[in-house]
């Protein structure tokens, strides 16, 4: 009886850990995307100013 709780437990917690995975990642790529296309403007932005 304690086995089957079990293991409908560590299914619940396995589906979430994979969800919160999933969901670290996607912001991670998306952070890692933002970081590139910000720094390219400010490079752009560095070569039109004049000293």
């Amino acid at each position: 009886m304690d086995n089957e709780k079990n293991y409908k437990k560590l299914s619940a917690i396995g589906g979430g850990n994979i969800a919160i995975g999933v969901i670290v990642l996607i912001t991670g790529i998306v952070s890692g995307i933002m970081m590139i296309v910000n720094g390219g403007r400010i490079l752009k932005a560095k070569r039109d100013m004049m000293f």
